[in-house]
């Protein structure tokens, strides 16, 4: 194998490239795949995943056409299991209900016909109800956030979300019948973007609300969103509720005309207890402020209409949508989720017109608000909880979750979540713009206009697989091998996030290293030795880290570490922190474990 697929990025532009430059095959993309699948066990992430055999023939297929042909050649990707996928069971997150598909959905299967590789069906919260990916029942388990663990990965497109954060596929498919394809994206630092209803497919998807549920897609960066979104946005006659005005797509952004952006009112805005959210969501305002004029609008149309999802009679229309299954195996349901959906036998026809009635009131009523405005701009969720805190209190925190996003599908709406900074522990914040029907295009051109002028401003840091447009190893960033408490959700972390560092792979150093577990001042370290005649192959992450704060990063590591040449696995060489030999002897020599992250999963 190509070991150079170690250290792969798999964003989708800098793989297609390495396809067409004919360094790197799929098989040994596809061999990456599956070891970066086991890497991350620990997060849930998947509930069924195709064979090894399965996946090589479609390498070995791919291998004798031109990958200039396919636009998506060799592609990795996953797909939220309640998306049909031929060859294996759909669940949608409960054993029960498995069925083997006759056919894949029509989204997938352009996906395929594409030249992309589906690695497999992805968590989720079951039945998609739910926002914060803690209700996926045994055997599945909760999936667990990207960048720290104990937090919640949102829902119900967990898996989804969490397998492109971790770089183990390019992009994902998801649903959003509530905020389902952005809060995961918001949660996990990549972009969501939810269509217009109707635009992507939804034969082939097990209903969450029928009239509401669209495909979403979660990528990396805002221009694979939009590559993505061509390939997959067509007509499907099987699907009753396409649209067939899709020519009225709006991809235009006025030339010379000022941006205008609308945001809700101060005293609408709502974070729940965390002043943090607020902060930066007032430096998200200074900087679009920066681009255009602020609009405060009255958004108390959209919160109206959000409380009748759950309030109103589409809890009725999630019931109908597997009603024979829970009827016949109630015992199947997750509870919460049966705890939810037992008020849909309280709604009857009489409710259902007068909140039909009140929602085209509200449709007027937000549309005008809409007009003269480029987009909103909200938070793509108040705050983000701890995976304990959700199972504590399930259906109050998972409806804090829903306040920016839940009234979205009831009004018809447009919208596309990305990364906006970070709190202080290093989770992401997220902000989404949405508008009116048919703005897809429009907002992802405006989306990049935002994330230009991230880049360029002195103040935030870039994060970890921020989108600033550089391919991996460009000459404004150095890479850097770390091995410990610098690793993605670790307590050192924030020092690579503040000077603008990014994540880049996953990587293993050549089988010539020792690692101890050093006896310093917390937080815990590792201190990885160099040793020809007894070492082993240690896990490491690989960051690229602007060089303009390569001084500042290093002026900080203090002895017994520093930094040095580590050996990869593949004989090349890279910065990375090494730890001089005097403390060893007060050390405990944890080689064994293979790596840090090991070492600290097998000591709690």
């Amino acid at each position: 194998m190509n070991t150079s697929a170690h250290f792969l990025s798999f964003d989708l532009f800098s793989l297609r490239k390495a396809y067409l430059d004919r360094s790197i095959t799929v098989s040994e993309v596809i061999q990456e795949v599956l070891g970066r699948t086991r890497d991350f066990k620990g997060h849930n992430i998947w509930i069924s995943l195709h064979a090894e055999s399965t996946l090589m023939a479609q390498a070995k297929k791919l291998e004798d056409l031109d990958p200039q042909d396919l636009p998506l050649y060799g592609i990795p990707f996953a797909v939220k299991d309640n998306i049909d996928c031929v060859g294996l069971p759909t669940t949608a997150a409960c054993p029960g209900f498995s069925y083997l598909p006759a056919k894949s959905a029509f989204v997938v299967q352009k996906l395929i016909d594409a030249g992309a590789v589906l690695i497999g069906k992805t968590n989720m919260d079951q039945f998609a109800t739910g926002l914060t990916g803690t209700r996926s029942p045994k055997p599945y388990g909760i999936c667990k956030n990207s960048i720290n663990p104990d937090y919640i990965s949102g829902g119900s497109s967990s898996g989804s979300a969490v397998a492109v954060a971790l770089n183990i596929v390019s992009f994902s498919l998801g649903t959003d019948t509530a905020g389902s394809g952005r809060v995961p994206a918001g949660f996990n630092n990549i972009v969501g973007l939810k269509p217009t209803r109707g635009l992507l497919s939804c034969s082939g998807v097990v209903p969450a609300c029928k009239s509401l549920d669209c495909v979403s897609i979660f990528s990396q960066t805002i221009a694979e969103a939009e590559y993505l979104f061509d390939i997959v946005n067509a007509y499907d006659t099987n699907d009753s509720y396409a649209r067939n005005d899709r020519q009225l797509l709006d991809a235009s952004i006025a030339g010379t005309a000022q941006m205008r952006f609308g945001v809700p009112k101060p005293e609408q805005l709502k974070f729940f207890g965390d002043p943090e959210g607020e902060v930066l969501f007032a430096q998200t305002i200074a900087k679009l402020q920066t681009l255009g004029e602020v609009v405060e609008i009255d958004f108390q149309p959209f919160l109206e209409a959000a409380a009748l999802l759950y309030e109103g009679p589409w809890i009725a229309e999630r019931y109908a949508g597997i009603r024979p299954f829970i009827e016949s195996h109630p015992e199947q349901l997750h509870p919460v989720i049966m705890e939810v959906l037992a008020a849909a036998k309280d709604k009857n026809a009489i409710a259902a017109f007068d909140a039909l009635h009140r929602l085209q009131q509200l449709k007027r009523q937000t549309a005008t608000l809409l007009q003269g405005l480029s987009c909103i701009v909200v938070p793509t969720a108040p705050r983000i909880y701890r995976i304990e805190e959700v199972l504590a209190d399930p259906i109050r925190l998972n409806s804090n979750l829903g306040y920016y996003t839940n009234y979205m599908n009831l009004l018809d709406l447009s919208a596309v979540a990305i990364p906006a900074g970070f709190y202080a522990n290093a989770l992401p914040f997220g902000i989404t713009l949405f508008s009116m029907a048919l703005s897809d295009a429009r907002l992802l051109g405006i989306a990049k206009g935002l994330e230009s002028a991230r880049q360029t401003a002195s103040a935030p840091a870039k994060p970890a697989n921020s989108m600033n447009g550089a391919a991996p190893g460009s000459p404004r960033y150095q890479r850097i091998a770390v091995c410990g408490a610098h690793m993605q959700g670790l307590p050192l972390n924030p020092q690579l996030l503040d000077l603008g560092a990014r994540f880049y792979a996953t990587a293993r150093t050549s089988a010539n290293y020792r690692l101890h577990a050093l006896a310093i001042a917390p937080p815990e370290r590792p201190g990885l030795v160099r040793d020809d005649s007894q070492g082993q192959s240690i896990a490491l992450e690989l960051w690229e880290l602007p060089k303009e704060n390569w001084a500042s990063f290093i002026s900080n590591i203090k002895s017994p570490l520093c930094i040095g040449s580590v050996e990869m696995v593949d004989g090349s060489w890279e910065y990375g922190f090494l730890c001089e030999p005097y403390p060893l002897g007060k050390s405990v020599d944890i080689t064994g474990f293979g790596g840090w992250r090991n070492y600290l999963k097998n000591k709690a």
